[in-house]
């Protein structure tokens, strides 16, 4: 009974991109109208932004520049910059005394784990952690890519069945997210994660020379993997990708959004709308699981950020137009009740995929989170037993698959 009454939540790049304007455009009397009016100020905007700085100069030569007249800017930058820092050390407080691992549970004698943080592309600094088994060859490492809003601690589950299988692992927090630097909640660019995820790839493989790598990939992590993957000097690194409930093909709730988005997200990149709340689609069929990712504190449950969902469109529109590039190995999983990201691009970028090694497995009636449903483990043993078919494949031509291509997927 308890679990019937329970409030259904969302996460990742869920319907909470967009409710944002649903009371807005309710109140529109034409579309095609406003649309022409939202381009006009757009490119209008863009024109002043050009000129803003001619303009400043020009003022500057004629009148004298004094420290009063800027100091007002600075401080208030100074002290909003202080509070991100704050939160930042807080956040990342949080995440090294994280227990991923029970001491009194027999797997912490059979696991090695560690945290530390890893400096990206731009000098950022980012949480990662990994546990490796202590005995045993190692077959391979996946690097998990979590998905919006969460961090890695949640995959420690995961990473005990890995380890179990002698798979080595290691997950990093996204820039504004868990234990890394940045603005909780908010990513100013996809393509710095991807830029990210490359530069982590390179040290491990730089430390652990010879090992078979992975990418796995959640939601908008699967994105950003995808995207990643489709770089040479990243491809040639991997042994292939694993994408849960990727975010391909992610689409706003009315066009008007897709219009007002780009000019909204230079105007006001970090700002939250508050009608996009948690309330809504659920990512679980499990109610402990729900409970335990929202009630997490390095879970992001706030409002969409504008650049952040501006992002994920961005991104989920360009892999979509490039399905036919993707050319590393994969294997690509989803719910068919999935409310938040769509399984049908996923069975699109089956089809349409240049890979020879390519595999796909649909759920029937499984949600967002497959991970985290009631069957995680039977989920878990699939991408296990992908990656060591694909291990000892031999060769990148697909044999028959053991996985179901079609929509006609049986429940595991």
């Amino acid at each position: 009974m308890a679990a019937a009454q329970m409030e259904e939540l969302t996460s990742g790049a869920s319907g909470r991109i967009i409710p944002v304007f649903s009371n807005f455009r309710r109140s529109l009397l034409s579309y095609h109208s406003l649309r022409r009016a939202l381009v006009f100020i757009q490119s209008v905007f863009l024109w002043f932004l050009l000129l803003l700085p001619r303009r400043r100069l020009s003022s500057s030569s004629q009148q004298p520049f004094t420290l009063s007249e800027a100091s007002p800017a600075p401080k208030r930058r100074f002290v909003v910059g202080k509070r991100e820092e704050e939160d930042t050390l807080r956040r990342r407080a949080l995440a090294e005394g994280l227990q991923t691992v029970d001491e009194t549970d027999d797997w912490a004698s059979r696991c090695r784990w560690s945290t530390s943080l890893f400096f990206g592309v731009r000098s950022n600094a980012l949480f990662w952690r990994s546990w490796f088994p202590v005995t045993g060859e190692l077959k391979g490492i996946l690097v998990i890519i979590h998905g919006l809003n969460e961090h890695s601690g949640r995959y420690a589950h995961f990473a005990r069945q890995l380890t179990s299988c002698n798979f080595g692992v290691y997950a990093m927090d996204w820039i504004g997210h868990g234990g890394s630097d940045g603005l909780h909640g908010y990513v100013p660019s996809l393509d710095h994660v991807v830029e990210d995820t490359g530069a982590f790839l390179e040290k491990i493989k730089s430390e652990n020379p010879g090992i078979p790598c992975f990418l796995f990939g959640h939601s908008t992590g699967g994105a950003v993997i995808l995207k990643a993957a489709s770089y040479p000097h990243i491809e040639q690194m991997l042994e292939g990708i694993v994408l849960t409930s990727p975010a391909l093909g992610v689409k706003p709730a009315h066009p008007i959004v897709g219009a007002v988005a780009p000019l909204f997200s230079l105007v006001a990149p970090k700002y939250q709308f508050k009608g996009a709340n948690k309330s809504g689609i659920p990512v679980s069929r499990d109610p402990a699981a729900l409970l335990a990712k929202y009630s997490d504190p390095l879970v992001y449950t706030g409002p969409m950020r504008v650049r952040t969902g501006h992002e994920i469109l961005r991104i989920s529109a360009y892999l979509l137009r490039n399905f036919k590039s993707v050319t590393i190995p994969f294997f690509v999983l989803h719910g068919t009740a999935d409310k938040v990201t769509n399984p049908l691009a996923s069975q699109d970028l089956y089809n349409e995929a240049a890979s020879t090694y390519k595999d796909i497995k649909l759920y029937e009636g499984f949600l967002h989170d497959l991970l985290f449903e009631p069957e995680r483990d039977e989920v878990a043993r699939h991408i296990i037993d992908w990656m060591e078919k694909r291990l000892t494949s031999g060769n990148h031509e697909n044999v028959d698959s053991q996985w179901s291509n079609s929509f006609d997927a049986k429940k595991v």
